[in-house]
């Protein structure tokens, strides 16, 4: 995919780890130069650019001072990828009710409200160039319960912000799409997971082999921001895998992660281990 991205200029937030890492080591080898606070070695080692820029997604100056350092440095901007989001994990399997209040704050702060502010001010400046691609990182949490309530209001609400950010900025050639990802093998998600003899990865009794990893997901993110045809696209939601399908891109070693709707399409009800049935809850028959 190297190239398909040649000149232009990406910001990528939440890009230190996990996911965010992966989209921005697609990103950037694929030819963007983005701002992102760690990997700058790596893009760097694929060919790509980086520029390292550290930001509190809760603090809108600090998020203003990192657009007006792109406009500086770079002039423009053509590709914003929102990935910064909490820690979901002390929320897994808790009632809402018994969750601290501080988890729907911060499913609001840094999700739907991070992205609104980094949308807007891409928008400012995207819309007097007439082009320009925003990419909301969600999940299918937003329409089935996922993880948690207060994860599945965040991720909602990102969805709403995309669907009506695209009606408004449709006539001004911007886009703006959801991408759902899998499962996603995350550094931390791996490093619970045991590992059998035979290379079988299992965590929480669940068979974690048709995860996809954060590449994959990045290689998502560059074929939807290198299609000429983006703008009919523009206020979906679209699983990362299906994507994949779509435009043609793989695994690492060549595979395509399996399309599913969540793991009540990889087993029966009566097979899905426990703490998956806390993660991905399920209408009883």
């Amino acid at each position: 995919m190297a190239g398909q991205l040649d000149g232009r200029v990406a910001l990528v937030t939440g890009a230190s780890k996990n996911i965010g890492k992966g989209m921005a080591l697609e990103v950037g080898a694929a030819g963007a130069v983005t701002s992102l606070k760690q990997t700058v070695a790596e893009i760097e080692k694929a060919g790509g650019t980086a520029v390292a820029v550290a930001c509190d997604h809760t603090d809108d100056a600090q998020v203003e001072a990192v657009f007006d350092r792109i406009d500086r440095e770079q002039g423009r901007i053509d590709l914003v990828v929102n990935v910064a989001s909490p820690d979901f994990s002390e929320m897994v399997g808790v009632p809402f009710w018994e969750i601290p209040f501080r988890h729907i704050t911060a499913c609001l702060d840094v999700g739907p409200r991070s992205d609104y502010v980094t949308t807007a001010l891409a928008a400012r400046r995207m819309v007097p160039r007439g082009s320009g691609v925003v990419i909301n990182i969600s999940s299918h949490g937003a329409q089935q319960h996922l993880l948690s309530v207060p994860y599945g209001v965040g991720k909602g609400a990102i969805d709403k912000l995309t669907r009506d950010a695209a009606m408004e900025l449709r006539s001004h050639g911007v886009a703006v799409v959801s991408l759902w990802p899998g499962l996603v093998l995350t550094e931390g998600l791996l490093s619970h997971a045991e590992v059998a003899p035979d290379g079988t990865r299992t965590l929480h009794g669940l068979d974690i082999s048709f995860g996809e990893t954060p590449k994959f997901n990045g290689r998502a993110v560059v074929a939807l921001a290198a299609d000429p045809a983006i703008m009919e696209k523009s206020g979906g939601s679209f699983w990362s895998s299906r994507l994949a399908r779509e435009y043609g891109f793989t695994e690492d070693d060549g595979h395509l992660p399996p399309e599913i709707d969540g793991i009540q399409t990889l087993m029966s009800a009566d097979d899905i281990p426990d703490f998956w049935r806390g993660v991905e809850r399920f209408v009883e028959p």
